[in-house]
């Protein structure tokens, strides 16, 4: 069921038109002829982030597509160039999403057109038929204002991510283009607009197939360039496939009315091949490598060379689970064991001349040097609880547990990490005791589905959204490697979804933390790093920690070095 709202007033299509007259020359700062090349192994399958959501499409978005602001550290950062978004009632919640004048690569204006479309977009109108839940979903379509740059959507209740919920992924007049038939851009910007108020359903259909499928690249052959229009300070300028792989040129965007502007004129992604490293220098400036122990040696000599190392985290912190049945079925059994586990032996074992690079982390829901972290750290209780142990073996004789009660510890095999952290695991827990069994693996996905363990050292994901941290610790849950239901922990989550301030999400979250301190279900241990090494004629590039594109998020500082 949807309630129709009408169009406040029509667009103003002699203003925008003028707007798309206009051809406006690449931004002061860039230098030109300056090249920067990165190497990586992400392929671009569609300019459409939102209907595509990998890796690499997500970070081509980054760079080529503007918003209202992004997450960065778990929280929402504002991009005021691009637009203002703000509460303007409570009861019911409704938010205004307000656009400044940003502008497509082709000179046409963003306006509600473009709004409307990613409203139908997140409130599912736009997804494929066999994707669709079954359940009827209610909603109220949103009010265009008279200036036809803003909507006011009202949702049934408050929702965490009100900021960003409305997402600019595609041109509205594109996809009116495509899909309604029409040639003029502002005519089939109009057209999506009515489709979407009047909830027609024949055009949402031809619309929906258009967002999800219009934007993908073709296999072989030239890329259509209404497809690659950015909104962003970069855009797609090329697409070449090869047998080496897929690489993709950025050239920045001269219609980008935000801040900052790109400095470089052209960054290359290319194929990073079998040994980057060995490219620094001469055909990349930028790589990405894991800490292992076969490169630590060459990461050194470049840092020598001047070339710069970067240790961001990639999203996942390593940590030990408890499953809480069997010989852990019991709370003070769990707690005794995680409490005998050093982390720091466990860091140092694991990652070896790595060790500095591993940040240790006390939180499973935040990463460390974020605000929601620190919190958790004052307010969980994790310290007091599951550290510190003064007699390990005295804690496990108290919890009813025999020496040499046998624990059978899942780990990845092809892991150096997971290798040397079960190694320093093991000479601990059986220094207290414990009847520690090798059950390293793999295929870590099929061992885990098995249940035969009682403990895992794994990477886990750093959960951004409530649905994420539902997903790994509420009851119903299909993301934990340990269930353990919680009916407090599950009331949090909810309100967590609900929660629009945040301040309140920080304290929220650390109150979820705590509820897993208390069950004694896992030992965090340290979040896992991504190396990044930077030539040293390469300045002002800074990787983004975590999974939303850490690369090309930034790119508008990186500068070549005079």
């Amino acid at each position: 069921m949807i309630r129709r709202r009408r169009l406040a007033v029509p667009l103003t299509l002699a203003a925008a038109l003028a707007l798309a007259a206009c051809a406006p020359a690449l931004p002061d700062t860039v230098v030109a002829g300056t090249v920067i090349t990165v190497g990586w192994n992400g392929e671009l399958t569609s300019a459409n982030a939102d209907a595509q959501p990998t890796a690499a499409n997500l970070e081509i978005a980054a760079a080529t597509r503007a918003g209202f602001g992004s997450r960065v550290d778990g929280e929402f950062v504002a991009d005021e160039g691009f637009g203002v978004v703000t509460i303007v009632g409570d009861d019911p919640f409704t938010v205004r999403y307000d656009l400044a004048e940003p502008s497509w690569s082709d000179g046409i204006p963003l306006d509600a057109a473009d709004l409307v479309l990613g409203w139908a977009a997140a409130s599912g109108l736009l997804t494929p038929s066999d994707e669709a839940p079954e359940d009827e979903i209610a909603l109220e379509v949103p009010v265009v204002d008279e200036f036809a740059r803003a909507i006011e959507v009202t949702y049934p209740d408050p929702v965490w991510d009100w900021q960003e919920r409305i997402d600019v992924a595609v041109p509205a007049h594109v996809v009116g283009q495509h899909a309604l038939g029409f040639d003029d851009a502002m005519e089939a910007k109009q057209a999506v607009i009515t489709a979407v108020l009047d909830v027609d359903v024949d055009a949402l259909a031809a619309i929906s197939e258009a967002w999800n499928e219009d934007f993908t690249l073709p296999e072989s052959g030239e890329v259509a360039s209404e497809i690659l229009l950015s909104s962003g300070p970069f855009r797609v300028e090329t697409v070449r496939s090869g047998e080496e792989g897929q690489s993709v040129t950025l050239v920045p965007n001269a219609a980008y009315r935000g801040v900052p502007t790109p400095q470089v004129a052209s960054i290359e992604l290319v194929s990073a091949g079998d040994d980057p490293l060995a490219d620094i220098g001469g055909s990349l400036d930028i790589a990405f490598v894991a800490p292992v122990a076969s490169n630590k040696d060459t990461v050194d000599a470049l840092e020598r060379r001047d070339a710069a190392a970067q240790t961001p985290h990639d999203g996942t912190v390593w940590a030990v689970h408890v499953r809480p049945t069997g010989l852990f079925a019991q709370h003070s059994a769990r707690a005794a064991f995680l409490r005998a586990i050093p982390a720091r032996s466990l860091i140092e074992r694991g990652a070896g001349e790595w060790a500095s690079a591993y940040a240790g982390s006390t939180a499973m829901l935040s990463a460390p040097g974020t605000r929601s972290y620190d919190i958790a750290g004052e307010d969980a209780g994790f310290a007091a609880k599951l550290t510190g142990a003064e007699d390990s073996t005295l804690e496990r004789a108290a919890a009813g547990v025999a020496r040499g009660a046998p624990v059978c510890v899942l780990y990845d095999r092809t892991s150096e990490f997971a290798v040397g952290a079960f190694a320093a695991l093991r000479d601990a827990a059986r220094e207290a005791g414990w009847g520690i069994v090798d059950c390293g693996t793999d295929d870590m996905e099929d061992a885990t589905k098995r249940g035969d363990w009682n403990a895992v050292i794994a990477e886990t994901m750093i959960p951004q959204s409530p649905a994420d941290v539902a997903a790994q610790w509420g009851a119903e849950g299909d993301a934990a490697f340990v269930a353990a239901a919680d009916p407090l922990r599950d009331d949090l989550i909810a309100q967590l979804s609900r929660t629009t301030d945040v301040y309140a999400a920080r304290e929220i979250r650390a109150q979820i933390e705590a509820t897993i301190v208390q069950d004694a279900l896992v030992l965090p241990i340290a979040v896992n790093p991504r190396v990044v090494i930077i030539d040293s004629d390469v300045a002002g590039v800074t990787v983004r920690a975590g999974t939303s594109a850490p690369l090309l998020s930034g790119a508008t500082g990186w500068a070549v070095s005079p």
